[in-house]
């Protein structure tokens, strides 16, 4: 809000109305001076006098005392998190479906965006916009993008069941994996494996080196497959579903395997598990959020199957992605919010709430420097928010070690 504040010129003369002079007139005279605005009701004709010899003034040293100001506690300014978006992008014919993934932060800084049967790339380096694919299929979409840890490649689940992977610098489609006979909501890598989730509840790993792909199909959940995350030292698959479960699949017990049933069935939520999102500083720990009929965020130790903390976000969750920079957690949410929440882990306060999406916040990424937050919403929109800008203080110490560490080098040699 903008504050206007009215200034008065001091050396201006006020008017006075007539009662006001006359009021003015009377005590003049009740107090026996001519200009009451310089006189003083009480005041000393000669100075006070001085304190006995030996006397002390308790009061005026407590006073003093708490004035001091090397006694003073300081307190840490918080940093400074912009309540507009640096960027708007638009973003037309997005579907708006909840169990949907439909942009992803690729490591060389180009974000994926699916937007009906066409995918955008939009280069955050220079700013460029350009057409990677359209899928062909009569009423097909785009139901999930995942680009791969590092590198061009882009996966895409299509409504018909396939995925294909894309050669982003190339700019071609380098192969179809099918194996799914429903749309693909959710997709996850695990280096060269790509998982992808279906409606029909199924999980299909595919080997992207080989060209007999599938290595492996499981049943894991009743309904539709909306989340979908491997942990990141690749140990433990999360997978969320529109039946309310939260599964836990080991992959040295061997996750990507038909037979394989999961090392832990958690049914906390009481609606769809859409946001799943492991923590990248604590490679157990995960983090998940419900629909409208449950709207909490769940913490879990993956290690053990067990919960650590439930909080009632009061709307449906649609997305979360960690922020390493400030060791925050970060969610997007529909009815009936359509916010953005930047939480303080592991205490679970608001540090911050983002607001100008009209509709639900359907996703959210990280850029590859993890600075900035893109949020897609329904209401067609990507909205960019530099939410997470490096703390000078962290970065001079991370300078200052690496300066150490390259000064111990050249020691060695």
């Amino acid at each position: 809000m903008l504050m206007r504040e009215t200034l008065k010129d001091p050396n201006a003369e006020e008017v006075m109305s007539p009662s006001k002079r006359e009021y003015q007139r009377v005590m003049a005279e009740n107090l026996g001076a001519a200009d009451l605005n310089s006189t003083k009701v009480l005041a000393f004709q000669a100075k006070p006098p001085s304190a006995p010899e030996g006397h002390t003034n308790n009061n005026k040293i407590i006073y003093s005392a708490t004035k001091n100001p090397t006694s003073s506690i300081k307190k840490k300014a918080s940093r400074h998190i912009p309540q507009a978006p640096e960027r708007i992008l638009d973003a037309p014919d997005i579907r708006n479906d909840y169990y949907l993934s439909l942009v992803d932060w690729s490591s060389t800084g180009v974000l994926a965006v699916a937007l009906g049967a066409h995918i955008y790339l939009w280069n955050s380096a220079t700013g460029s916009i350009s057409q990677l694919a359209e899928l062909g299929g009569l009423d097909e979409y785009v139901c999930s993008v995942k680009w791969v840890s590092e590198g061009a490649h882009l996966a895409v689940g299509s409504s018909t069941g396939e995925v294909q992977l894309w050669d982003a610098t190339a700019m071609k489609r380098s192969r179809t994996m099918r194996g799914l006979e429903s749309r693909v909501a959710s997709l996850s890598w695990n280096q060269w494996v790509l998982s992808g989730g279906s409606r029909a509840g199924q999980i299909q790993h595919s080997d992207v080196r080989v060209a007999d792909h599938q290595v492996g199909l499981v049943n894991g959940h009743q309904q539709e497959v909306c989340g979908l995350a491997w942990s990141p030292d690749g140990r433990t698959l999360a997978s969320g579903g529109n039946d309310n479960v939260l599964n836990l699949w080991s992959a040295v017990a061997g996750g990507c395997h038909s037979e394989a049933t999961p090392q832990f069935a958690l049914s906390d939520h009481c609606a769809a598990v859409k946001a799943v999102a492991w923590c990248p500083w604590q490679s157990s720990t995960l983090a998940t959020g419900g629909g409208t009929a449950d709207r909490c965020i769940k913490i879990w130790n993956a290690s053990n199957g067990t919960q650590m903390s439930s909080t009632d976000t009061r709307s449906q969750v649609c997305s979360l992605v960690w922020a390493p920079e400030y060791k925050e957690l970060v969610s997007s949410h529909g009815y009936p919010s359509n916010e953005v929440v930047i939480w303080r882990y592991p205490a679970m306060t608001r540090v911050a709430e983002l607001m100008g999406h009209t509709e639900r916040v359907l996703g959210l990424c990280l850029s590859p420097d993890t600075s900035t937050l893109v949020s897609a919403g329904a209401d067609e929109t990507l909205r960019l928010w530099k939410a997470f800008t490096p703390d000078p203080a962290k970065k001079k110490e991370q300078a200052k070690a690496k300066s150490a560490v390259s000064s111990l080098r050249m020691g060695i040699r």
